[in-house]
């Protein structure tokens, strides 16, 4: 089935002079990605369908979260193709950590095409309650009245 786009040269185009690559290599352009914070965690979750789950790299090194996955281009010789619009490469995401996160119990799993990291806060960052100690000795003024005569 062939749909009539008049947009598409357009599209083609812009996007052409947008990136700096030539030929037929569509590099990812992003790595969608959600960010929460849960309790005492943050929640990461970011789209990389048909990524090879091997090709996933979570690190942190100086404050810094590094993502990284590569899907594998399709190579079907002698194939004639009516659209190619899914990128192939490497993605790569990378955010800065606050100093209230503890890298060293950062998790992270593949499933279905979303990777999910859990960046949980260090216990110096958590909020806790601060009890407020009450003094013993209280001091207690008696008001009284002095009657004119």
């Amino acid at each position: 089935m062939l749909r009539f786009d008049p947009f598409s040269d357009l599209d083609a185009l812009t996007r052409g002079l947008l990136t700096s690559q030539t030929g037929s290599n569509r590099s990812p352009r992003f790595m969608p990605m959600d960010l929460c914070k849960i309790d005492d965690h943050y929640l990461l979750t970011a789209d990389l369908p048909g990524v090879d789950p091997g090709s996933v790299d979570v690190n942190v090194d100086n404050g810094m979260l590094t993502i990284s996955a590569h899907r594998t281009a399709r190579s079907e010789d002698g194939a004639q193709w009516l659209a190619s619009e899914r990128f192939f490469g490497t993605y790569r995401r990378q955010l800065t950590l606050g100093e209230g996160i503890d890298t060293e119990a950062i998790s992270a799993t593949y499933e279905n095409g979303v990777l999910t990291v859990t960046i949980p806060l260090a216990e110096r960052a958590k909020p806790r309650r601060i009890d407020v100690a009450h003094g013993s000795n209280r001091t207690s003024i008696e008001a009284t009245t002095v009657e004119a005569e």
